[in-house]
């Protein structure tokens, strides 16, 4: 009797181990809705990072598809924007992307873990700006003192260009004007991804995040 009540418990955790490996790596697997929100990320990357280059806006504008991919599918995935953008941004029409990207990458990163805190309805947009921002703006500002002394293809380098001839000197300067743009620029992402994220539909975002099965 103890021998078959052995063999039933341990069938039934063998059973049990079985079922959950499946579970974990369905919930693991990358699903279709996700792929395309990624392409579309960095579609709307390139495209508001070009209307930003030619207008020559003392913001960036390439962010707005990172953080959105951020709130939506956590921190990994929000790297995957800027990063893809940059690379095609920087072989293409603007080298400066290229050097950036990681600042996106830090970007989207923060957006994931700022949004897993707050919901997206109640998200304060200046506070998670803020802490969205400040760990990119640290390596942006190094990035763009060490190689390219302040100047950018960004307008805002404009700005750092007037501010080097004050006390705050060129390295002060470039901190200074990279928050200010840095910050600004996330506070218009932040918005636009709070109002787009609370329009979606409840069985889009399920999709989106995994939580139902994808049918055909």
């Amino acid at each position: 009797m103890n021998c078959e009540r052995g063999r039933k418990m341990s069938a039934n955790m063998e059973a049990n181990n079985v079922n959950n490996t499946k579970k974990n790596t369905a919930g693991s697997k990358i699903n279709a809705y996700q792929i395309c929100l990624v392409a579309l990320a960095v579609g709307i990357n390139i495209a508001g990072g070009q209307i930003a280059l030619l207008l020559k806006l003392p913001v960036y504008l390439d962010s707005i598809g990172t953080i959105l991919t951020g709130a939506l599918l956590g921190p990994w995935f929000g790297m995957l924007p800027n990063l893809i953008s940059g690379i095609f941004m920087g072989m293409t029409v603007d080298i400066y992307s290229l050097y950036f990207a990681p600042v996106g990458m830090i970007t989207g990163i923060m957006s994931g873990l700022v949004f897993r805190k707050l919901s997206v309805k109640r998200v304060k947009v200046l506070a998670a700006a803020a802490m969205i921002t400040v760990p990119g703006t640290v390596v942006s500002s190094v990035i763009n003192a060490v190689l390219f002394g302040g100047v950018t293809s960004s307008g805002s380098s404009i700005l750092v260009q007037l501010l080097s001839h004050t006390p705050l000197g060129l390295t002060g300067s470039i901190f200074v004007v990279q928050f200010l743009t840095d910050y600004l620029d996330r506070c218009i992402a932040v918005f636009v991804v709070s109002v787009f994220v609370t329009m979606l539909s409840g069985e889009m975002k399920q999709r989106l995040t995994g939580s139902v099965n994808n049918r055909a």
